[in-house]
Parts: structure tokens; C-alpha cells; sequence
């Protein structure tokens, strides 16, 4: 770790708890470079839903190589970037009956809630716009002041303004009867409060702390959002690209986003992407130009992006999904009753989180993890939770050794 440690920022994170230099990847492990295997139920902080080096997804990437395909291309049109969106459109957007416009707006996440505050703030002429208590939805300015966690805001170094923060619903003061004096406040002329832009909200928080929404309260907060002519906004970057089992983490609610914030998972081998989903006559508010990003037609990512597309070709790897987080889901239940400390299990399919209660006692468990071969992240209120997201395509046997490393890690720190 020398020339990390003598060459790179401070500012790095995930090497100082995951301390080894890796050299290789597949499916659900990573190996260092003296050899020893890690189960990987980190996977790039959500994106490797295929998992490392997706066998299919490194074939068609080769050949792109091998053909001088375009690997850069700001936003142009490529025969890889039709691909991707023909198959986007037949694969996810078809079959939901969703008639949406995509806009690659940059290589991550942040850059993609930017662009939609920006369109929101545009479309409305409004400044202000509504986001949760426990949110996370970037590091940039406008993404940030979204973002709750005072450790990530503290570094901004300047305000964070026009956000109105409401609590969400799993968060003390949630629930609708918050929306309801929300309304009431928005409704009221002689409040001070002015009706905003957007409301954004993820479906499950992640790094919140796997804060999992109802349905009926995610739809009390689109009718209030469509009720004084904001727009409603779902972040589905860590949780989308089939996390809970199905596509959307909001399939079935019946919520019809005006936009869907999405990265992370879309370019499936772990190259960077990010994509919005924005209803056309929203979308006309753009003048051509208007928004860009030098890295927007990563040739790569459309290429490995398609590949990935082809996993919901059939309900196959969704519902491997759904019963792998039943048994997550069951196991993490069973530990928590077992070790008989007031510890809670929440999550969706395979996203599920384990609350310990305390942070130091998550960061102990994470670190007796690590030196068992398992990497595992603590996420939410200060890092009090264990968040699992393993690859959708690990195999049973991995998965059981997987949660049997964490039962034995935390039964040894609790």
C-alpha cells in the first residue's frame, strides 16, 4: 500500500477499510496480489450488479476493440450507442408502456440528479425543491445539498441552499401525516413557503441507512408533487438495474416518475454511465446544448450496457434475485434474533441491511469481515448499518459462505 499511501489523495475511502492492493476479479470475488480471494458483497457500492469481469460483457467489449469501435464520442450517433437504446427501449421502456426520452448526462450518478434539478428548476422556474431526511444523491454542488449527511455537506465549503427538507417516511416525523402539513404550509398563502420545483426521493434509501419506502406513501408524495406543479423525481441509481427483483425498485406502485435518475448498474460491466429517464413534453424545455458532459457516448459502457439488457430478456435472473434476497433476508433475521441485541433487518430483495445500532460497532464488524474475506460496507446514520448488495449473479454457494463470514463476524465483535 506504500505508493497509495505515499501518492494519493487523503481524501480516499474504500481503501483505508478494504486495506490490500487488489489484481483480479470475477464474478462475486476480487484476489489481491498475494492471492487471497474476497467474497465481494460491496460490488463497487452497487454497480456491479453482474458482477466482476461478466464473462459475455468482456466477449463483446474485446470485439468492439478488435473493431476500432468508438470508444468516445460526446453525443454523437454510433452504432453502439442505437444499440443500446433500441434495446433499452424494447427491453425496459416497451413493456412498462413508459414513453420517455433518454438523456446521458455524464459517467455517474451525481450527474445525473444534477441534470434533473436543473431541468426541474427550468421547467418551473422555481428554485426550491423538496428532498428527504437520510437522502444521499451525490457529491456535486446541487446533488450535495439534496444529500443529508452532515460529514459529506460539511465539505462543501459554501451554503446549500434552496432545499426544503421533509422527514421520510421510515425517519422520525415521517409518514404522510408530514406530507399532509406540507400541503397544508404549500396551500397556505400567508405560510413563506413558496411551491417548489421537484420533489426527489429514492424508493430505498441505501446509504441512508436501506430505508425501504411504501408504495402508498411514495404515491401520497407524487400527488402532492403533481398537485402544486412540481416535478416528481425517483434516484434509482443504486437500487434500479434489477436490485430488488424486478428492473424498477418502483415496478408495480403505479408511480410514473416525471424523471428516473439512473447510473451505477446501466453500463454492467463497471464502466461509468448515467442516464435520465424524462417525460417528452419535459423534455422539449431543453435547447440543444443546453447540458452537456465530455463523457456522454461512452462507447464501452453502451456495448457492455446492451449485454446486461439481455438479463431481463426473461424472468430468470429476477427471480433468482427475489428468492437470494428472501434468503439474505431470512439469515440476516435469524442472526439478529440470535445475537438478541435489539439489531433490525430492512431491505428488498439484494439490497438488504442489518442496523447494529452503533457505528463503531459497524465499522468492527465490517473490519472482522475484511480479514475473514469479506467485503462489506456500513452505510446511514453514522455507519450504523451493514449494507449488503452482492452481485444479482452470485452463485448459492457464495452467497451461503457470504452470510455465514458476517454471522461469525459480528457474534465475535457483539
Amino acid at each position: 500500500m506504500e505508493a497509495f499511501e505515499r501518492w494519493e489523495s487523503e481524501v480516499r475511502s474504500y481503501s483505508r477499510a478494504f486495506p490490500t492492493v487488489f489484481a483480479s476479479a470475477s464474478g462475486a470475488r476480487q484476489v489481491d496480489e498475494q492471492g487471497r480471494s474476497f467474497l465481494d458483497f460491496f460490488a463497487g457500492a452497487g454497480v456491479l450488479n453482474f458482477g466482476h469481469n461478466d464473462p459475455r460483457m468482456k466477449r463483446a467489449m474485446i470485439e468492439f476493440l478488435e473493431a476500432d469501435g468508438v470508444a468516445h464520442s460526446l453525443d454523437m450517433a454510433t452504432t453502439t450507442k442505437r444499440d443500446f437504446l433500441e434495446k433499452f427501449a424494447a427491453t425496459v421502456l416497451e413493456p412498462r408502456g413508459m414513453d420517455v426520452r433518454m438523456q446521458f448526462t455524464g459517467p455517474t450518478g451525481t450527474n445525473a440528479v444534477e441534470a434533473a434539478l436543473k431541468l426541474a428548476r427550468k421547467v418551473t422556474g422555481r428554485p426550491d425543491v423538496v428532498a428527504f431526511t437520510h437522502g444521499f444523491h451525490g457529491m456535486t454542488l446541487g446533488s450535495l445539498a439534496l444529500t443529508g449527511n452532515d460529514y459529506f455537506r460539511a465539505a462543501a465549503g459554501v451554503p446549500l441552499d434552496h432545499v426544503l427538507r421533509v422527514p421520510f417516511e421510515t425517519a422520525p416525523g415521517g409518514g404522510t401525516a408530514a406530507l399532509d402539513q406540507l400541503r397544508a404550509l404549500l396551500a397556505d398563502p400567508s405560510s413563506g413557503m413558496a411551491p417548489p420545483a421537484a420533489f426527489v426521493v429514492e424508493v430505498i434509501q441505501a446509504e441512508g441507512g436501506v430505508n425501504v419506502a411504501s408504495a402508498g406513501w411514495l404515491r401520497a408524495v407524487r400527488d402532492l408533487a403533481r398537485d402544486v406543479g412540481a416535478l416528481f423525481v425517483v434516484d434509482e441509481i443504486q437500487v434500479g438495474c434489477g436490485r430488488t427483483g424486478s428492473y424498477f425498485s418502483f415496478d408495480g406502485m403505479g408511480l410514473d416518475p416525471d424523471v428516473v435518475c439512473l447510473a451505477k448498474g446501466i453500463g454492467g460491466y463497471g464502466t461509468p454511465l448515467a442516464m435520465n429517464l424524462v417525460r417528452p413534453e419535459l423534455d422539449a424545455h431543453w435547447s440543444p446544448g443546453e447540458h452537456t458532459g465530455t463523457f456522454r457516448g461512452q462507447g464501452l459502457s453502451f456495448v457492455a450496457g446492451r449485454v446486461a439488457l439481455t438479463y431481463f430478456d426473461d424472468d430468470e435472473l429476477m427471480s433468482r434475485v427475489r428468492a437470494r434476497g428472501e434468503r439474505m433476508a431470512a439469515a440476516l433475521t435469524d442472526l439478529a434474533a440470535d445475537v438478541g441485541a435489539g439489531y433490525e433487518v430492512r431491505g428488498r430483495g439484494m439490497i438488504q441491511g442489518l442496523d447494529v445500532g452503533d457505528g463503531a460497532l459497524a465499522k468492527a464488524v465490517a473490519a472482522a469481515c475484511f480479514e475473514a474475506g469479506l467485503l462489506v460496507g456500513p452505510c446511514g446514520t453514522g455507519g450504523r448499518v451493514l449494507k449488503l448488495v452482492p452481485p444479482l449473479t452470485i452463485d448459492d454457494d457464495d452467497l451461503a459462505e457470504g452470510l455465514d463470514v458476517l454471522a461469525a463476524a459480528v457474534r465475535r465483535t457483539a
